[in-house]
């Protein structure tokens, strides 16, 4: 089992990064934080890197009944979502596989929540 869920499609990383967000949205998604990669290493270690984000996804109703089922998830919250530029209009999108990662939890409560997390996400990337 992987641990994300990826595609790559041919748009701006501007739009790219609009596209996902509104993806996102349509699965009741809110993006809680971006962090931008590529910015971030050029300021702590002056070093050039492709355009690279991660925007820290979170759908609120899903959260709340895996903090219900499990007080320290949100070591692992919010779900994070890659936009990252791969070429000349090529933009790779990635989300976690909560499903995967919520092996290393020993909570069976929360397979059910990873995997109707996963589902969301997996529509989110299909619909890019």
């Amino acid at each position: 089992m992987t641990y994300y869920i990826n595609k790559t499609i041919t748009a701006n990383f501007d739009q790219a990064i609009e596209l996902v967000t509104e993806a996102l949205k349509t699965e009741g998604f809110g993006v809680l934080s971006e962090i931008d990669i590529q910015q971030k290493l050029k300021e702590k270690l002056d070093v050039n890197f492709r355009k690279y984000k991660i925007l820290g996804a979170c759908n609120p109703a899903n959260a709340f009944k895996a903090l219900q089922q499990e007080d320290k998830i949100g070591t692992m919250l919010p779900c994070n979502v890659i936009v990252q530029e791969t070429g000349d209009n090529q933009i790779e999108v990635a989300a976690v596989n909560p499903v995967a990662s919520m092996m290393s939890v020993e909570n069976e409560q929360l397979t059910d929540i990873a995997g109707e997390i996963k589902s969301k996400l997996e529509k989110v990337i299909a619909s890019l």
